[in-house]
């Protein structure tokens, strides 16, 4: 059984707008069994442009039912069908957020008549319900109303059918319906280029070319499936994201190490409007913990603005995250407040009248053994080595990836044939620089001396034999 639905909105978003109209045909795969319509109260007003488009205007509506009134109905005539509309991620993503909105999970199996008749009737200028409707000379007596564009998607419906016999067999259905998560601007053929088990990074763009969302996995086309199987079930930003994309680049970058920093460095530079947790630029943090030695010989803690040639301990945008880690650092570690440059009056600190410092603040405790659990805290949160090189797989079997670290900052990185026989300079000419942050610095100590090949610049001599590693 086919539910054939069109809806008419208050706006093109289910976040922001609601159903006017909604109109359902009951279809058996050979003819309309039963038929279903009417007015709905969006409970908010329907804007100029809008009431000009359809003709339903607020006084219309005023005395109709709301959604709520007629949900059960449309839950029962639509028991058991799949459902079937022009560009259906539109209108089963308005029904299932007004469904949500109740509290209840609509899932309804679904097809798209625009693939189907791109699929069945391929070279017209256009697929949409207007060119299908002249190019067949369907009368459409009420466009834009839901009825009216209900009944001509029928039409268009038993079309694909006469052209297309054994469609609704078992195997075809289900073939098309799984089809249906690709998204309805998208040329299928371009998925189905994209190779099986890259690892890299993926870019997803609109009709102009414009990047709307950059993402990262260690098999881009099952993590592309994943994204429309995700906005298929109704998730609003993820439908919206499905909507636009029409084109999809990737690039192989034959680890998740160097993926991870790609990703990262496109999304600063690129700034799509999907991507959310890394659009903020943070090149320059503006808080840092940095470590050097007093005249006393005690390692000191101190709070600073980012010095670009010296790494740092941690880096925040906010001098209150960094003196929460700092204060985290002195309790788990009895560092003295004086020498984390939190006391600054001088004498005997806090911590060491309620016995939480050992006093190193007023002399006590030498410089000796309290510089051993400082350096225990920047062995834990420094790199371990300053300059060094983080190699692992390339992109095929004749490469290997190279990460450079120089004095505790992110270089960048490049590619070198696995059979090649390098020094420092000639692995730093493979670089392609990035810029060192907050978020490359992370990604680093991820995998500093756990997933990868660490090779200090101090045992690289005079070359390296990339296809020993």
């Amino acid at each position: 059984m086919y539910a054939i639905i069109d809806i008419e909105t208050t706006g093109g978003k289910p976040i922001k707008s609601n159903i006017t109209e909604i109109a359902i045909i009951i279809h058996d795969g050979e003819k309309v069994i039963d038929k279903f319509t009417t007015l709905l109260n969006p409970q908010c007003h329907i804007p100029y442009f809008i009431t000009n488009l359809t003709g339903i205007s607020n006084d219309m509506v005023h005395d109709a039912p709301k959604f709520h009134e007629v949900a059960k109905q449309i839950v029962e005539i639509t028991k058991d069908c799949v459902f079937v509309a022009h560009n259906v991620n539109f209108d089963y993503s308005f029904v299932k957020a007004a469904f949500k909105n109740l509290g209840y999970d609509y899932n309804r199996k679904t097809l798209c008549t625009v693939k189907l008749s791109r699929k069945t009737f391929p070279g017209l200028a256009s697929y949409s319900l207007g060119n299908l409707c002249k190019h067949f000379e369907i009368q459409n007596k009420a466009q834009h109303r839901a009825m009216g564009d209900a009944e001509a998607t029928i039409q268009v419906f038993e079309k694909i059918l006469l052209a297309n016999p054994d469609l609704l067999s078992s195997e075809n259905i289900k073939s098309e319906i799984k089809k249906n998560i690709i998204p309805i601007e998208l040329d299928e053929s371009i998925f189905n280029k994209i190779e099986d088990n890259i690892t890299g990074v993926y870019y997803f763009h609109n009709t102009k070319g414009e990047v709307l969302y950059i993402g990262k996995s260690i098999n881009i086309k099952k993590r592309i499936l994943q994204h429309f199987a995700v906005s298929a079930k109704g998730n609003r930003r993820s439908l919206a994201l499905k909507n636009e994309i029409s084109d999809i680049t990737y690039e192989n970058t034959g680890n998740e190490l160097i993926a991870l920093l790609l990703e990262s460095a496109e999304i600063k530079k690129l700034k799509p409007k999907y991507n959310l947790a890394q659009k903020k630029t943070k090149q320059i943090p503006f808080y840092c913990l940095y470590s050097e030695t007093d005249k006393d010989g005690y390692l000191v803690i101190k709070i600073d603005k980012i010095r670009e040639d010296t790494e740092s301990i941690f880096m925040a945008d906010s001098l209150a995250e960094v003196k929460d880690f700092l204060h985290n650092l002195i309790d788990k570690n009895q560092l003295c407040l004086s020498k984390c440059d939190l006391h600054k009056t001088g004498g005997a600190c806090f911590n060491h009248q309620i016995e939480k410092c050992k006093g190193a603040c007023c002399g006590i405790e030498p410089a000796e053994s309290y510089n051993l659990r400082v350096q225990k805290v920047l062995l834990r949160y420094s790199f371990q080595n300053k300059s060094f090189f983080l190699i692992d797989k390339g992109r095929n079997v004749y490469e290997k990836s190279i990460v450079c670290i120089e004095n505790g900052i992110y270089k960048g990185f490049g590619y070198v044939d696995s059979e090649f026989q390098l020094g420092i300079e000639e692995m730093k000419d493979c670089i392609k620089k990035y810029n060192h942050n907050r978020d490359i610095q992370l990604i680093i100590k991820r995998f500093d001396n756990k997933k990868v090949q660490k090779i200090p610049f101090t045992s690289v001599k005079e070359e390296i034999f990339y296809k020993e590693l």
